[in-house]
């Protein structure tokens, strides 16, 4: 069951909330002028931001005195108290949670928006954004299960032959996997320094290497062309239909403590070569695990993060026992991962293409480009 607590529980879900009420009141009150809380959510998170000056600038007429503008978080809560809420529609909601999937960084610090919404007084005020995107249908289907009849996988991005290729057995890409990952660890843990502040990164994912896939969307895309973290700008994808195997063992990932379960039961000693990268993004220190996909693919034959579990865990730190964690990170709400070659194409690649709105208010479409 989604609930308000679900959406304000992890800084994906945070952001999300953050990106609906910026397009709530930009629908409310179209013109520049009459946006004070996106104004005021744009120069607090500025001022936040441990880029504020370098890796994030302000221009553009008005930059200079922006610069010297002082916006607190309580100043953005405020003006978000003063906004009305419209109705909850799909197209809403599935924009609000592509901004907050291609804002990820597991690799650095949190951005201005992170911290921003991460403050109490912020909290508060979203509590109400929230509660409102949990009671709607639309947003139902974010706490559901793998749905085991509607799956679409996609093949490649940006490529202009449109070859999807023929996909590896998902034991050989386990496996590979296992000897690269524990190749990297040892490498790491000789070449790397022990102090996490020092600026080493490396890979900082932690899903598995095999296909993976997801639903179709209220509009028949697939949400694999939609929400991808750390995304290159594609706009152009090939997509096919996937049909699960009857009785596929499933491993749910709906909350942090599913994913520190999965951790607990199969590890894998990665702190060498994630703990830069994931000290900066969440600010601890200490050994770090993700789990043996091999060991996984013994008893499981997929496994899946529902919406709801990443935002509420995904970039979080998930305790696995008393001096041991983990990172969901490289996930995007919805995926499944195949761990068997009984997962097949039911259909012929086709390619699908983005249209981007002329104006910031326009909205984005997938639109299908050709049928192979």
């Amino acid at each position: 069951m989604l609930t308000a607590d679900n959406l304000l529980a992890g800084p994906r879900g945070r952001r999300m909330l953050l990106a609906y009420a910026i397009d709530a009141e930009r629908t409310l009150r179209p013109e520049p002028g009459d946006g004070t809380f996106r104004i005021n959510a744009r120069l607090a998170a500025y001022h936040l931001d441990v880029g504020q000056g370098t890796s994030r600038v302000l221009f553009g007429p008005g930059a200079d005195e922006a610069r010297q503008t002082v916006v607190t978080a309580e100043d953005v809560a405020r003006s978000l108290s003063e906004l009305s809420l419209p109705k909850v529609t799909a197209v809403d909601l599935r924009s609000a949670l592509v901004e907050a999937v291609d804002a990820a960084r597991y690799w650095q610090e949190p951005d201005g928006e992170d911290v921003l919404v991460a403050t109490e007084v912020m909290q508060d005020e979203l509590r109400r954004v929230a509660e409102h995107i949990a009671v709607s249908e639309h947003a139902q289907w974010w706490s559901t299960s793998l749905a085991a009849a509607d799956q679409w996988t996609i093949g490649c991005r940006d490529d202009e032959s449109g070859n999807t290729g023929d996909v590896p057995a998902a034991q050989q890409l386990l496996s590979e996997w296992r000897t690269s990952t524990l190749e990297s660890e040892a490498r790491a843990e000789r070449d790397r320094p022990v102090n996490p502040e020092a600026n080493w990164s490396g890979h900082w994912w932690s899903d598995p290497p095999t296909q993976c896939s997801t639903r179709a969307l209220f509009d028949g895309t697939a949400a694999g062309l939609w929400f991808v973290e750390d995304s290159m700008g594609w706009e152009r994808a090939v997509v096919r239909a996937l049909r699960p195997p009857n009785g596929a063992r499933i491993y749910e990932i709906d909350s942090a403590q599913a994913w520190s379960d999965l951790c607990r039961r199969f590890p894998l000693e990665v702190t060498a070569e994630k703990r830069h990268d994931w000290y900066r993004t969440t600010g601890r220190s200490g050994r770090w695990v993700i789990p043996d996909w091999v060991q996984v693919a013994e008893s499981f034959e997929g496994v899946h993060l529902t919406v709801t579990g990443y935002l509420a865990t995904a970039g979080t730190t998930i305790e696995v026992d008393a001096d041991t964690a983990s990172v969901i990170a490289g996930w995007a709400p919805d995926e499944t991962y195949w761990f068997t070659d009984a997962a097949t194409y039911i259909s012929e690649p086709s390619v699908w293409v983005l249209h981007n709105g002329p104006e910031v208010t326009d909205p984005h479409e997938w639109t299908l480009e050709s049928q192979q």
